[in-house]
């Protein structure tokens, strides 16, 4: 029983590394960084959570938080500032929907460690003309 519960596992973490490394590949990403950013993912059981979860229904689950935020509130600020690059479409391929999600994903393990900093961004740029920003 134990065992197949491991072999269940093991094949779960490696559909998931899978699909991290598709995502990187799809983003214009090489293969060091869809697994450096895997390494880092299966160290987090929040973010592996909402990642398998990402992967079964296209959405997040939205249970995991960082000082309250969610991988949803993360990517609502990216998508911000991706309005910002409309203008540029030379950037645009930086923003596809597969940058953004590992972008949203990599953002969260930065505020595993220090959330201080990503805060302060998202508190402070909103991406948009706001008198008094």
């Amino acid at each position: 029983m134990e065992m197949e519960k491991d072999q269940r596992l093991k094949k779960a973490l490696d559909t998931l590394e899978g699909y991290v490394l598709e995502l990187a590949g799809e983003a214009g990403e090489g293969p060091g960084y869809g697994e450096a950013l895997w390494q880092e993912l299966k160290q987090s059981q929040g973010l592996l959570q909402e990642l398998a979860y990402f992967h079964d229904y296209g959405k997040f689950l939205d249970k995991y938080q960082v000082e309250g935020y969610t991988l949803t509130d993360v990517l609502i600020w990216q998508v911000d500032h991706f309005k910002l690059y409309m203008d540029r479409p030379e950037e645009m391929n930086r923003y596809r929907r597969q940058r953004l999600l590992l972008s949203a994903f990599e953002t969260m393990l930065g505020m595993e460690k220090d959330p201080a900093p990503y805060i302060e961004k998202i508190r402070g740029e909103t991406g948009q003309d706001i008198q008094g920003r």
